[in-house]
């Protein structure tokens, strides 16, 4: 089917959340098993999700982002589910710009590392450049630790969590149409330990009016992360999970099989565990009682 709009999926979400429904699942995509796989796993939830290319994916690919928006896309477009393309924790203003005409229906702008006043003058320009485009622009407020080598951050570290009233005026200053806020997740952790601030959740839904989104999700356990879509949380971020999944049954694989040379003989059951990760994540975010496996 033709690709949904982010910005479609996220508001779908959060209406259906004051009716004790789900969220939505964001997943990253790095290679093209990923696209397939969620996919795959969200045509056999039946649920929507949203495949996000981060700019640190984009890299790996020389920095070309065209060729891995467009497979992305072709994917999607495949794909009996509602799917959405979505341009992840992007930096540089020239990959920003670059969103518009590759299928990008939204883009996260991180200026989260700036100086908050510096942050917000960041993300204002690049909000009223994509609504002047369409593209709805989701934005970071906080400190969500665990990337590029960086360490877990704890939801209580000082000056970590995001304040709710500050967001409340960073959302006005900026115009942002969703906000990824620090509540104690964290990026790329592989066992499933994440403790959440839930009363901090709570305070930031009934403050802010944007839809608030979670990121580092693959550390959270499956009841935190039902408690958090239940307190308000909207877009779930998922990426290290695919890749733990899919990396243990490689190395699986080939330590059972050393001599094996085609990639397709241990690609193929590492999309498939990949699948089967958004599939269990979908069900979850969603609000159907099934555990994501912890292995």
């Amino acid at each position: 089917m033709p690709l949904v709009s982010t910005g479609e999926l996220v508001s779908s979400a959060a209406a259906g959340q004051r009716d004790g429904r789900g969220g939505v699942a964001a997943f990253n995509v790095i290679t093209l098993e990923h696209a397939e796989a969620i996919a795959a796993g969200a045509e056999r939830a039946g649920r929507p999700a949203i495949l996000q290319i981060s700019e640190n994916a984009v890299k790996f690919h020389g920095g070309r982002l065209t060729a891995l928006a467009a497979a992305t896309a072709a994917v999607a477009r495949a794909s009996d589910a509602p799917l959405s393309l979505h341009l992840d924790h992007v930096e540089s203003g020239e990959l920003l710009r670059a969103a518009d005409g590759e299928g990008f229906s939204s883009v996260m702008f991180d200026a989260s590392k700036l100086p908050y006043e510096e942050n917000v003058a960041a993300t204002a320009e690049a909000v009223a450049w994509g609504h002047a485009r369409g593209i709805w622009i989701e934005a970071e407020l906080g400190k969500v630790g665990g990337k590029d080598g960086e360490p877990p951050l704890g939801a209580h570290t000082p000056g970590v969590r995001t304040d709710p009233a500050e967001a409340v005026a960073y959302v006005s200053a900026t115009g942002v149409d969703a906000l990824a806020v620090a509540v104690g997740s964290s990026h790329a952790m592989t066992d499933r330990t994440a403790a959440l601030d839930h009363d901090l959740i709570g305070a930031l839904r009934r403050a802010v009016a944007v839809p608030l989104v979670l990121h580092g999700s693959s550390g959270v356990p499956d009841d935190e992360i039902r408690r958090a879509v239940a307190a308000g949380m909207t877009k779930i971020n998922v990426g290290t999970a695919l890749n733990t999944a899919f990396t243990e049954t490689v190395r699986t694989h080939l330590a059972a099989a050393p001599k094996t040379v085609d990639p397709r003989k241990y690609l193929a059951p590492a999309r498939e565990a990949m699948t089967g990760t958004v599939e269990a994540f979908l069900r979850v975010i969603g609000g159907e009682p099934r555990a994501v496996s912890d292995s």
